[in-house]
């Protein structure tokens, strides 16, 4: 959005023309009235008082008083114009991991260490708002899913990107709760959302999405582990997305291998320990291809961030270029101004800068 300024009637300054005539005539070619006298050589002794030395401004007060007359005819006018308009967006859903693997702590964020759900939290808040290196998603509709055992639908598609990352916040590690001698009392339910239920996410991310009025539609899978919960396997959950047109992007969080992470000993101090962890980026690589996605791995919060780079590159959305523009008129002000100095002019020549004929 930016704002201009424009004159509706601009033919108007051809006033001016006549004015300066007017000018020229009025102030420099007519000879000034006049009383003979012998000698006046003891009157140039007499020094110039200030009312004098202003006489000379008095008549121009009426001049810039017909020159902003002039400008109110001509109809200043100020607007806004936008040029941006909503066309055709995408439709998105996130589905994002939060098992348990997702506590190990192998990712930074401003130099400290934290674990790969606030790495993911922190750079897809910055795919949708756009920071220095991403545009941002205004014209997209987004949705947002967290799974580990069971899925949880905390966000449907919305253009109210300010909600859903707001949402987003709330997405959080499977945490254990225990009574007052350290006993866990939600034991088998922590332990199933400690588990991964890729299949299951993709068939409800799929439910959400598919009768979306979009030009294109996408997920947007991101997760650090295998498949060990659930009741559809993530090949069966590609193969419904890819039956609507559905694409799907695969990232793999981190590496197979080791990661540290931080636990609570039996005496209730927090300690790091390192845990085996390992993606089964074949399964993964699979979904995307069988859906004309891509695969992604994304080791650490750069590279995560290139990756989404990668993604808003590939999943583009088309603007119309139309302006509109809403105009405020001006032309009260220099009419006002213009007034006023003229009327100025007016009191003053008939008053203190009176002139004997």
């Amino acid at each position: 959005m930016s704002s201009m300024l424009r004159f509706q009637s601009p033919y108007y300054f051809l006033f001016l023309i006549l004015l300066a005539v007017a000018v020229i005539v009025l102030e420099f070619r007519r000879s000034p009235a006049s009383v003979v006298f012998s000698d006046v050589s003891l009157l140039r002794l007499v020094p110039r008082t200030f009312v004098q030395q202003c006489r000379v401004f008095v008549s121009w007060l009426f001049y810039l008083g017909m020159v902003l007359w002039i400008v109110a005819l001509a109809r200043p006018q100020s607007g806004k114009e936008e040029y941006r308009i909503r066309a055709e967006g995408i439709a998105m859903v996130l589905c994002v991991d939060r098992s348990g693997s997702m506590a190990a702590i192998d990712f930074t964020l401003n130099g400290k260490p934290v674990n790969r759900l606030e790495a993911v939290k922190k750079t897809f808040h910055d795919f949708v708002a756009g920071n220095s290196s991403l545009s941002g998603r205004k014209d997209d509709m987004i949705g947002l899913l967290a799974f580990g055992g069971y899925v949880d639908a905390f966000c449907p598609l919305t253009l109210d990107h300010s909600t859903l990352l707001e949402m987003l916040t709330q997405i959080r590690l499977p945490e254990p709760i225990v009574d007052a001698h350290g006993n866990l009392l939600n034991q088998r339910l922590y332990e199933e959302e400690n588990m991964t239920a890729i299949g299951d996410a993709l068939a409800q991310a799929v439910d959400r999405i598919k009768n979306a009025q979009a030009k294109s539609k996408v997920i947007i899978l991101l997760s650090d582990g295998e498949q060990t919960f659930g009741t559809l396997t993530p090949l069966e959950g590609a193969e419904i997305a890819k039956t609507f047109g559905i694409k799907i992007y695969t990232i793999g969080i981190g590496t197979t291998g080791e990661a540290p992470y931080q636990v609570i000993d039996p005496f209730g101090q927090q300690r790091i320990t390192v845990q085996p962890v390992s993606i089964d980026e074949e399964t993964l690589k699979k979904v995307a291809v069988m859906t004309g996605g891509q695969y992604f791995n994304a080791q650490s919060t750069l590279a995560l961030e290139r990756v989404y780079g990668e993604i808003d590159q590939l999943e583009k959305t088309i603007h119309e270029g139309r302006t509109y523009t809403q105009y405020t008129e001006l032309f009260r002000y220099p009419l006002i101004t213009g007034t006023v100095l003229i009327l100025l002019h007016l009191f003053l020549i008939c008053t203190r800068f009176r002139r004997l004929p």
